[in-house]
């Protein structure tokens, strides 16, 4: 059975910053400035994802006021 390939792109970041990546990840469990960046982006990205609300309050009330309107609640 063929293990599952993941696929990978390259990002660019300034010199200046990998170089400060490298330095904070020195003695921790990350082995590579790749994989802490990775990992950072991930985080920020879930914790976008958990605080985005798929309606506003006010676009709530528009769907309620509309479904009354058409009978379907009361």
């Amino acid at each position: 059975m063929k293990e599952k390939q993941k696929k990978f792109t390259t990002v660019s970041i300034p010199t200046a910053l990998f170089k400060k990546v490298e330095e904070r990840i020195k003695g921790t469990g990350f082995t590579s400035v790749s994989g802490y960046v990775t990992y950072v982006l991930r985080e920020i990205v879930a914790e976008e994802e958990k605080t985005e609300e798929p309606f506003t309050q006010e676009d709530e009330e528009r769907v309620k006021t509309r479904l009354r309107a058409l009978g379907y609640i009361d």
